[in-house]
């Protein structure tokens, strides 16, 4: 059900989190956190989003918030720790940030840096991880077919998992899989823009674009929906986060739970890149994992030391609004 406008404007708070280290090309982070008759939900599409895909995030916030939890299968989520583009020697302090995460995924493809830097980067979270750990990377779509190839020649030496949304279009990803193949290059690709941004998520497997698909519970609109795209792509999932707080972290680690299978590990570690969280007890993992029955507890007089400013206040409720309107047309 969707609450009415005035409803979900009373129950929103604008938060604005800084961030330990620049991420996304962001140092700050801001969301509405919503609270309603089931608990919090979030609300944080990326500003340069318009309101028609922002819209998709507030269906995931008011779900959460106004319709009980879906049932899981499991009682813990494994997740990985996310390294953002650091120069190597900051490597082994943004792990440590992740406690006993075994898998780590590394932020490739950094506007105005270079593949060797990314070799620098991969290369020291594979030492660190050791030979048992896993290692992956995120380029966000940002290589060509050629350069995602020499790219996976390069890092091959590392042992990489998968390749995150190493090209921006389907027919890139189906064109480097086959690339890689007659390369002789042992890597996966999987897909998360191709499926979080696309007009019909299920097209990835239908092209045979990736090995693995990436889903994310606010862009897809739900952990309901989420699991409904999750079943019809027929691939292993990745649950990962939309650099989320505590609260969107939660929405997650229910989906996470929920899924039938869940073959890797999960993308929900990223609050320990913000220095300040809107839970009194921020959720991050512990010896690797993240619990399926934590919750996002959260105090709106503990809100206070995030709220965003006035201006921004205005902002993010002008955008909230519209963003309703979006989901009332539809419905």
């Amino acid at each position: 059900m969707l609450p009415d406008l005035d409803a979900l404007l009373a129950a929103a708070h604008v938060v604005s989190l800084p961030m330990r280290v620049r991420f996304r090309s962001i140092t700050t982070r801001e969301a509405v956190v919503l609270q309603g008759p089931h608990g919090w939900g979030e609300f944080s599409p990326f500003v340069e989003y318009d309101d028609a895909e922002a819209a998709r995030w507030l269906a995931a916030g008011v779900e959460s918030a106004w319709s009980p939890p879906v049932s899981r299968v499991r009682d813990a989520v494994p997740v990985n720790a996310t390294v953002p583009a650091v120069p190597a020697a900051d490597v082994a302090a943004v792990l440590e940030r992740f406690d006993g995460c075994r898998t780590a995924k590394v932020k490739v493809a950094e506007p105005g840096q270079s593949l060797a830097d990314d070799v620098v980067r991969v290369g020291e979270v594979r030492r660190l991880l050791g030979p048992t750990g896993r290692v992956r990377v995120d380029a966000n779509g940002a290589w060509s077919v050629d350069d995602a190839l020499r790219a996976a020649q390069a890092l091959a030496p590392y042992d990489l998992e998968y390749l995150e949304q190493p090209c921006a279009t389907l027919d890139e990803l189906g064109e480097l899989r086959r690339a890689l193949a007659r390369s002789g290059v042992d890597v996966l690709v999987a897909a998360d823009e191709s499926i979080r941004k696309a007009d019909d998520p299920l097209k990835v497997a239908a092209a045979g674009s990736a090995d693995v698909v990436v889903v994310k519970v606010a862009p897809l609109g739900g952990v309901r929906a989420a699991l409904e795209v999750a079943e019809a792509c027929g691939l292993p999932v990745v649950v990962s986060s939309a650099l989320d707080t505590s609260v969107g972290i939660a929405a997650g680690v229910a989906l996470a739970a929920a899924l039938p299978d869940l073959p890797y590990a999960c993308g929900l570690g990223t609050v320990g890149l913000f220095e300040r969280d809107v839970a009194s007890t921020p959720l991050r993992p512990r010896a690797g994992e993240l619990s399926a029955a934590a919750a996002s507890a959260v105090h709106p007089d503990q809100l206070a030391d995030v709220l965003a400013g006035p201006e921004r206040q205005r902002w993010w409720r002008d955008r909230l609004a519209r963003c309703h309107a979006v989901l009332s047309a539809r419905s």
